[in-house]
């Protein structure tokens, strides 16, 4: 039988009329499933945004303690980060008495830098020594990586009277657990030579043992008018000395690096400019110091200026952290950079 005209509209009413009153409907297209955004954790440069020279951090647990040159009524500012660099607290000051033979209240409490040895951490930090009118090099022993660190010495503990005083000290560990001292001699305070150092430190970081080593000297155009600042990395048995160059006060202030045969030297720079200058905002970066996280990426602290506000009355020298790695024996640092940061 065939089915003409109209025929055809029928059937399909009639089909559709036994559908909607069995309660049916027309079954609708699957949707398709879209998958759910990445979300890539991040840090922000600066982690923080004030004044906060010469910084090093300490891990401790999945805590990191910063510490700074001195600033406002405070010797060494100290701050807390907790585990992704998201927020900081102030602790205010590590150290708030100097001993007795260093000069006070006259922003000349510089560049600490803390180890854990035992149950105590010590702070290594630069001061005035009055007799000698010079920077000179002082520890100080504490309970907790906060402090308060306390200073009982009767004179510094190192002090190149000599070749200009001794500042930047930078304490380092290697991999058989013997601890080092790295540090400048101040030559640049009165027409000297400028140098880096590094000796051994007793069990307890309270003394100094083994032999005095000069590692580098001021020696490439763009180091100009000094170094200084001194920290030593180790990777897969290869030793790397980072240093600052440069004017502190300038955009052109950058970071340098030697290899060594270990941790004592020798070392060469194997190029003739920096490995980490400015960019963009970021001006002068240096005053670096290095740190690994909690699960064993290395990292770099520095401060940087933020243009155009380079140098002071008016400029801050403010705390900020790059990752670095390695390739063929080649440390690579990123930036600096400013802003959100995917972190490693």
């Amino acid at each position: 039988m065939s089915i003409k005209g109209g025929g055809w509209i029928l059937i399909m009413l009639v089909a559709f009329c036994l559908v909607a009153c069995a309660g049916g409907a027309a079954p609708s297209p699957t949707p398709t499933a879209t998958a759910e955004p990445t979300v890539v954790p991040t840090y922000t440069n600066p982690v923080f945004p004030g004044d906060f020279p010469d910084p090093f951090i300490l891990r401790v647990g999945d805590v990191y303690y910063a510490y700074a040159t001195n600033g406002g009524d405070t010797n060494v500012q100290t701050i807390r980060l907790p585990a992704d660099f998201s927020d900081y607290e102030w602790l205010g000051d590590a150290l708030p008495r100097l001993p007795d033979w260093a000069a006070w209240h006259q922003s000349l409490t510089w560049a600490p830098g803390v180890f854990q040895r035992g149950n105590s951490y010590v702070l290594y930090y630069t001061a005035r020594y009055r007799e000698a009118g010079l920077q000179c090099i002082s520890r100080a022993v504490s309970d907790r990586p906060e402090g308060p660190f306390q200073d009982d010495s009767s004179e510094p503990f190192i002090c190149q009277t000599e070749i200009g005083g001794s500042i930047d000290p930078y304490p380092f560990v290697d991999q058989d657990g013997r601890a080092y001292l790295f540090w400048k001699n101040d030559g640049n305070c009165c027409g000297k030579p400028t140098g880096l150092w590094v000796q051994q430190l007793s069990d307890d970081g309270l003394s100094l043992a083994g032999e005095l080593v000069e590692l580098i000297r001021k020696d490439q155009l763009w180091e100009h008018p000094l170094i200084e600042n001194p920290a030593m990395v180790e990777d897969n048995g290869n030793y790397y000395l980072f240093y600052s160059g440069n004017w502190w006060e300038s955009h052109t202030y950058a970071v340098g690096y030697a290899v060594c045969e270990s941790v004592t030297g020798p070392c060469i720079k194997p190029q003739k400019q920096p490995i980490f200058d400015y960019e963009g905002k970021v001006m002068g970066p240096g005053g670096e110091a290095f740190f690994t996280d909690v699960e064993g990426n290395l990292w770099m602290a520095y401060h940087a200026w933020t243009a155009p506000n380079v140098g002071y009355p008016g400029g801050s020298r403010s705390l900020r952290i790059e990752p670095v790695t390695f390739n063929d024996g080649a440390p690579l640092i990123t930036g600096p950079t400013e802003g959100p940061q995917p972190l490693p």
